[in-house]
């Protein structure tokens, strides 16, 4: 189950509390990922994912510790990217394969080859020991900062801060839906699928606050299409930048090429379908209600907790 927000506890401490229980995770997968470096770095990823969301969520009450801490964590992120991105691009290949049998021989070469290189850049254990060992000093540095995040302790404070979070995370949604159903760039549909994840990982922590379990599956699929529609991208830009390194001769190109853009197309249309469902209306009941049920949780929080604080 997802890490969620605290009836218990005031906002300033929960979100310290989350912000450190994450961080110690991302710390321990990367510990892990000197053995298992595929699972344990996209296990560590998620966690850093789930650490940004939360600092978005309180953005609004300390705008300097989210700059900071955000960009840390992103930093971080993007050093690890490259092994999830060598397995994602194995897993569309096979997606590609399973879903045009005919080219199945064509791609079964690129399979062998993007698993080929993926070893190769696995390989270099000095160089990616280092890239562990810098990801893991700086999460540990982001640690001792946690104490460092400023949030009033009153509820009405406390509730305005959550609800602007969210409102924001939902308006950066609809403005990349927008976009995306405007001009169709991959650009736009990578802006959507960033703000998508901000969105579903925010909406777990808020629990009780807003209970819909309809629109958690619906963003949980809707995210996975659009990781596979970016995936298509990843592929396709490869194939044009390094054929030649993929072994792809100009006639499995075409081929690959023609697949590519005919399940681009579906993806697109099943994520715009999708994604105005859950995020093309006036929220500002939503929000007005959400501000109201954390108005009431922080409210009902122990006054010793609040002393402790």
């Amino acid at each position: 189950m997802s890490a969620r927000l605290d009836a218990n506890l005031p906002l300033a401490n929960d979100a310290m509390r989350l912000l450190r229980q994450d961080v110690h995770l991302a710390l321990d997968h990367l510990a892990r990922a000197h053995a298992e470096p595929e699972e344990h770095l996209h296990k560590c990823r998620r966690r850093l994912k789930a650490v940004r969301a939360l600092l978005r969520l309180v953005r609004p009450g300390d705008e300097a510790f989210f700059e900071a801490e955000n960009a840390r964590y992103r930093d971080v992120a993007a050093s690890l990217a490259g092994p999830r991105e060598a397995t994602a691009l194995i897993e569309t290949v096979d997606r590609l394969a399973e879903a045009h049998p005919r080219h199945a021989d064509l791609y079964a070469g690129i399979r062998a080859v993007l698993v080929e290189r993926r070893s190769a850049a696995m390989s270099d254990i000095t160089a990616f020991a280092s890239i562990i060992d810098a990801a893991t000093a700086t999460c540990r540095q982001g640690l001792l900062r946690v104490g460092a995040l400023s949030l009033p302790a009153d509820p009405n404070a406390s509730a305005a801060i959550v609800a602007e979070g969210v409102r924001i995370g939902l308006e950066r949604a609809k403005k990349a839906l927008a976009r995306a159903q405007a001009h169709g760039e991959e650009e736009d549909f990578h802006d959507l699928r960033k703000a998508v994840k901000v969105h579903a990982a925010q909406f777990d922590l808020l629990g009780k606050l807003w209970p819909d379990k309809t629109r958690h599956k619906g963003l949980d699929k809707l995210g996975g299409k659009l990781g596979e529609l970016n995936d298509l991208a990843v592929l396709d830009a490869l194939l044009a930048k390094d054929a030649d390194a993929l072994a792809v001769t100009a006639e499995t190109r075409v081929a690959v090429e023609k697949d590519l853009r005919r399940e681009g197309k579906r993806l697109r249309k099943e994520c715009l379908s999708a994604a105005t469902k859950l995020f093309e209306k006036d929220w500002k009941r939503r929000i007005a209600k959400l501000t109201d049920r954390s108005r009431l949780q922080f409210a009902a929080v122990p006054t010793t907790t609040l002393w402790a604080a």
